[in-house]
């Protein structure tokens, strides 16, 4: 998880420690987050006044929701979050709206540089017709091998055409 610049200020003041656990419990194990929950993390909400007081998962929903508004993408915060696009897609897409102007931004200027490399290319052919109204002779597809990964050899794969010729 990457942390700001001041967490890891606040990390460096926190006194060495030979535990591997930067946060361990009171007899140096990990910390049980139901209890702390319920004995430290909801008391300090209910002390600072905080309304409506909420559960320490809250926390990820509020990391993914600032990170997606700082403009982070989809791919690192789901990475970062241990969950899938789809499903950051599907509960905090509607955060990303500037993503869509973003891609069409990108999209643009790749069509830009395709437009210059276009200039560098050799001649220009006309370009096909869509509909074409004569007939193309039937010519023989090849047969070509494909790797059918749950087996150990290469397996012919032909069209129903190439059968029956």
């Amino acid at each position: 998880m990457p942390l700001q610049a001041k967490a890891l200020e606040a990390l460096d003041r926190l006194p060495m420690s030979d535990n591997p656990i930067l946060f361990p419990n009171m007899r140096g194990g990990r910390i049980d987050f139901r209890i702390f929950g319920r004995k430290h993390w909801r008391p300090a909400q209910i002390k600072a006044g905080i309304e409506p007081v909420r559960g320490l998962y809250d926390l990820r929903h509020s990391y993914a929701t600032f990170a997606l508004r700082a403009g982070i993408p989809v791919f690192a915060v789901s990475r970062f979050m241990g969950s899938s696009i789809a499903m950051i897609d599907r509960h905090y897409g509607h955060l990303a709206l500037d993503s869509r102007e973003h891609a069409v931004a990108l999209l643009d200027a790749l069509a830009l540089e395709r437009a210059v490399d276009a200039a560098w290319t050799s001649h220009q052919r006309p370009a096909r017709p869509l509909n074409n109204t004569t007939s193309r002779s039937r010519t023989r597809r090849r047969r070509r091998l494909v790797d059918a990964r749950w087996t150990a050899r290469l397996v012919s794969v032909a069209s129903s055409d190439d059968e029956r010729s």
